[in-house]
């Protein structure tokens, strides 16, 4: 089952301390371009960092626009069981003009 946050719901994470991972999956160079300080595992290589991710609580990926990110979170979701993967709507681009500009 896939589940999405939008920028919004991920800002108010950030602001109100949550504690969950933000793991971006794109490129490197995307990543040093603009990113919302999620932890960098490129997409090519998350199923390869399962053991890495705490599931005990939220995790949200992001891409550029969300389409990666949709993929990897039912991939991840199926995987490990868990309920509790997210993918960030519009991905980092969204996020910026929503909560950025």
């Amino acid at each position: 089952m896939l589940k999405h946050i939008t920028p919004q719901e991920l800002k108010a994470k950030i602001d109100q301390g949550e504690d969950f991972e933000l793991i971006d999956v794109r490129e490197i160079y995307e990543y040093e371009d603009y990113n919302i300080n999620g932890k960098h595992i490129p997409l090519g290589e998350v199923m390869n960092h399962l053991d890495s991710l705490d599931t005990s609580k939220p995790i949200v990926f992001c891409c550029q626009t969300g389409k990666k990110s949709r993929a990897i979170t039912i991939a991840v979701s199926k995987k490990l069981n868990s309920e509790n993967i997210y993918s960030l709507v519009g991905g980092v681009t969204n996020y910026y003009n929503e909560i950025e500009a």
